[in-house]
C-alpha cells in the first residue's frame, strides 16, 4: 500500500475519532512518511504526532489508534515479505478461488486477501459494531464465497459420498473464512469505527434533556463533561497564548527597523491588557433545579485551568458559600454535592433572600471584571425576588449570565420572576442539554480573550 493511501486510511481513522485533521496536515503527514519511513515505529510515530495531534485529548486518541493501526500494518508488511521469499522459491501464483484461500498454507496469503477484501468492500467506512457481519459478507463475496456456494449446490444435488465429502470440506472452508472475515472486521472497527460510535453516544446523550436523564445516563455524564470541559480548556489556552503575543506594531517595528532598510529584523506587537476570568455562581440548588446545579459545577470545576478565579454560591432560602465544600479533587466531587444538596437544597425557594445575603456578605468579591452565572428557574414562592439589588448587582459587574432549565413560555408565569430579572440580564439562556451548558460556558470565556 502506498503512503498515500495508508496515511489516508489513518487520517480516516483519526477522524472518525473526532480528532480534526485538515487536507493540509494530511499532506505533510505524507511527507513525513516519505522521509523517515516505516522501519523506526517510534520514530514514525513521534513524527506523525508533531503534524496530526494538536491538544492533549487529541494525542492520547492519536497514540491508541496509532498503536491499532500501525500494529496491523506492520504484520501485514512482514507477512507480504515472507510471501514473497516463499513465491521466489516456487511459482505458486496468488490463490484464485474462495477454496484455494481458504485451504491455503500460507497465513500471509489469507492476510493479503482480507485486506484486498477489506477495502474492496469499503470496510473503512465502518462506524458501529453491529456492521461487522454485514462486512464480513461482504469481504466473503469479494474473496468469491458465492461461486464456491453455487458448486456445494452441485455436489450436494449429486447425492454422492464423493459430493458429500467435497460438500462438507467446502462448508467447513466457509466457517473458517467467515470466522476469519469477522475477526477481521472487528479489528478495523476498533480502528475506524469504535471512535465514531463513541462520538454518536455522546452527541446523542449531549442532546438528550437533563430531567429525563435516567441513571445510567448520569453515569455516563460525569466522563462526558470531563470530555467537553478539556476541550474548552484547549479551546481557551490556546486563544490566551495568541493573545497574549499582542498585535503588530507597525509603528515601532518600523522605528527599529529604519537602519536596515526597513526590512522588519526586530518586530514589536502592541499588548492589550486582558482582563482574567472572574466567575461568580449563585445556584438555585432546590428540588427542581438540582440536577442541572451538579452538571453545571462539575463542567466549571473541570476548566479551573482557565478560570481560576471561581466563587461557587447556593440557596434554596439562604445563600452559603459552598465552594470550601468543592476545593477538592473531581474524586471527591460527588460526596460534596451530595452534602450541598442535603445541606441546602431543602428549603423554601426565595431568590430575594438569597440577593440580600449575596449582598451582605459576598458583594466585595464582585467588580467590573467579574461574571455573574444564576443557575435557577426564578421562582420565588411569590416572595419578594428583590429586584432593586439585582439591578445594583447588573451596575457592579461585567456581566450577568442567566441560565433557566424552564422552556421559555413558562418564564413569568405563575410565580416566576424572569421576565422582571430579564431587563437586567446580559443573556438570559434556557438550558435544557449539556450541549446548551457547554455553548453557555464557551460564551462566557470568549468575553475574557
Amino acid at each position: 500500500m502506498s503512503a498515500e493511501r495508508t496515511i489516508t486510511d489513518f487520517v480516516r481513522a483519526l477522524r472518525s475519532a473526532d480528532v480534526k485533521v485538515s487536507t493540509a496536515e494530511t499532506l505533510d503527514a505524507v511527507k513525513a512518511v516519505d522521509l523517515v519511513g516505516y522501519e523506526d515505529r517510534e520514530f514514525l510515530k513521534t513524527a506523525l504526532r508533531s503534524v496530526l495531534a494538536k491538544s492533549e485529548a487529541e494525542k492520547d486518541t492519536y497514540d491508541r489508534l496509532f498503536e491499532l493501526f500501525f500494529q496491523r500494518k506492520q504484520k501485514e508488511q512482514s507477512e507480504k515479505t515472507e510471501s514473497s521469499e516463499q513465491d521466489a522459491g516456487e511459482d505458486s501464483g496468488e490463490p484464485q478461488n474462495f477454496m484455494d484461500i481458504a485451504e491455503s498454507s500460507d497465513e500471509a496469503v489469507i492476510e493479503m486477501a482480507l485486506e484486498r477484501a477489506g477495502q474492496a468492500s469499503g470496510l473503512q467506512d465502518i462506524r458501529f459494531s453491529t456492521q461487522t457481519s454485514y462486512y464480513a459478507q461482504q469481504m466473503l463475496k469479494e474473496m468469491g464465497v458465492r461461486e464456491m456456494e453455487a458448486e456445494l449446490l452441485e455436489q450436494l444435488q449429486a447425492h454422492t459420498p464423493e459430493g458429500d465429502a467435497e460438500a462438507e470440506r467446502m462448508m467447513d472452508a466457509r466457517k473458517k473464512m467467515t470466522a476469519r472475515a469477522i475477526e477481521f472486521a472487528k479489528q478495523q472497527f476498533e480502528v475506524f469505527g469504535a471512535g465514531a460510535t463513541q462520538q454518536f453516544r455522546d452527541d446523542f446523550l449531549a442532546d438528550k434533556r437533563i430531567n429525563e436523564m435516567d441513571r445510567s445516563d448520569m453515569e455516563r455524564m460525569k466522563p462526558l463533561i470531563q470530555k467537553l470541559a478539556k476541550r474548552l480548556v484547549s479551546k481557551h489556552s490556546r486563544r490566551k497564548r495568541q493573545k497574549n503575543r499582542g498585535q503588530l506594531d507597525i509603528r515601532k517595528t518600523l522605528r527599529a527597523n529604519a537602519g536596515r532598510d526597513g526590512v522588519p529584523f526586530d518586530v514589536h506587537w502592541r499588548q492589550t491588557k486582558k482582563d482574567r476570568p472572574k466567575l461568580v455562581l449563585i445556584c438555585d440548588v432546590s428540588g427542581s433545579v438540582a440536577r442541572f446545579v451538579r452538571f453545571l459545577l462539575l463542567f466549571l470545576y473541570c476548566v479551573r485551568d482557565v478560570v481560576p478565579d471561581l466563587h461557587t454560591y447556593a440557596f434554596s432560602a439562604r445563600l452559603k458559600d459552598v465552594g470550601p465544600y468543592l476545593d477538592t479533587s473531581l474524586d471527591g466531587f460527588e460526596s460534596a454535592m451530595e452534602r450541598i444538596l442535603a445541606e441546602i437544597g431543602w428549603g423554601s425557594t426565595d431568590y430575594g433572600q438569597a440577593l440580600s445575603d449575596l449582598q451582605v456578605d459576598h458583594w466585595s468579591k464582585i467588580d467590573r471584571r467579574t461574571t455573574v452565572i444564576v443557575l435557577g428557574d426564578a421562582r420565588s414562592n411569590h416572595g419578594d425576588p428583590r429586584i432593586d439589588i439585582f439591578e445594583d448587582l447588573a451596575a457592579k459587574t461585567k456581566r450577568i449570565v442567566w441560565l433557566n432549565p424552564e422552556a421559555r413560555p413558562l418564564w413569568g408565569t405563575g410565580d416566576s420572576e424572569m421576565l422582571r430579572y430579564f431587563p437586567h440580564c446580559s443573556t438570559v439562556t434556557m438550558l435544557s442539554n449539556l450541549k446548551q451548558l457547554e455553548r453557555a460556558i464557551d460564551d462566557v470565556l470568549m468575553h475574557y480573550s
